[in-house]
Order: structure tokens, then sequence, then C-alpha cells
């Protein structure tokens, strides 16, 4: 049995880069629900609207989800 280590090591770089950008995604998602509970506040308050910040956090929770139904259909096919 021989290991192609170049191969592997492919795998487990793309592996790593995917996996902190994803986490980094999903964290974004949830700043972005954070501020909007403080733009909130700050609307009562007389500030600006959450509308974006909800936007944008949908949009990464969106992203992470379409990573993982891409990755589940890779593994299927």
């Amino acid at each position: 049995m021989k290991i192609d280590w170049a191969a592997l090591g492919s795998v487990f770089g793309v592996s790593l880069a995917v996996t902190v950008a994803l986490v980094g995604v999903f964290t974004l998602g949830i700043v972005g629900l954070s501020k909007q509970e403080q733009a909130r506040e700050a609307r009562a308050a007389g500030g600006t609207a959450a509308l974006p910040a909800r936007v944008g956090a949908y949009a990464c929770f969106a992203l992470c989800a379409a990573a993982v139904a891409y990755g589940i259909s890779l593994i299927v096919a």
C-alpha cells in the first residue's frame, strides 16, 4: 500500500481552510444578529434601523447552509 502524501496534504489543507472560512462566516452571522439588537436599542433612542444587520446575518447563515448542502452533495455523489 502506497500513500500519496501530496494528495493527503492537499485534502487536509483545503479542509482546514474551508472549515475556518465556514466558522468565520457563521461568526459574522452571529455578530450581525448581535448588531441588530444594538441597532434596535439605538433606534429607540433615535438612531438607525436594524435592517442591514439582519440582512447581512441572514446572508451569512444562507452561505453556511449552502456550503453544508454542497458538501453533502459531494459526499452523496
